[in-house]
């Protein structure tokens, strides 16, 4: 009977290990299964995060994009209008300096004129101071200068 007893415990040991055995196969595969779908989950996430990080990045650059248009935008409207405001400050200047020019011109003609008159009224002295002189001597020539004068002008 030792024996039967003895074979009962080795196949009741067996029936346990093989138990254990099988118990350990599943919470194996079960974790197995859990590690997986942790993994599977992480990749999601992390997918989900580069996308999004993408998305951003994507967003991010039109948003440089668009404000270097705006930029370049800005600096061709600002250097159309300072060469407007330069040809328009060049027109101005030439305009100025013509009047300027013309002004001279004028003020030139008038001196040169009034030096033309002021010189034969100078010189018409002094034939009149002589003829004062002339006339003291004798009086008869400019009587006859003034009836020729007279003449002249009917």
């Amino acid at each position: 009977m030792a024996t039967r007893k003895t074979t009962k415990k080795k196949s009741e040991l067996a029936t346990a290990g093989a138990n254990l055995k099988t118990a350990v196969k599943e919470v194996g595969t079960a974790v197995s299964h859990k590690i997986s779908s942790i993994v599977k989950s992480a990749e999601k996430q992390l997918a989900k995060a580069q996308a999004e990080l993408s998305k951003a990045g994507a967003s991010a650059e039109k948003s440089v994009k668009a404000a270097e248009k705006k930029l370049e935008a800005t600096k061709r409207s600002t250097s159309k209008r300072l060469a407007a405001l330069q040809v328009g400050a060049e027109r101005k200047a030439k305009a100025l300096q013509k009047a300027v020019e013309k002004e001279a011109t004028l003020l030139k003609k008038a001196v040169a004129a009034k030096t033309k008159t002021a010189a034969p009224k100078k010189a018409a002295v002094k034939p009149a101071a002589k003829g004062a002189a002339a006339k003291k001597t004798t009086a008869k020539k400019p009587a006859a200068k003034k009836a020729a004068a007279k003449k002249a002008g009917n």
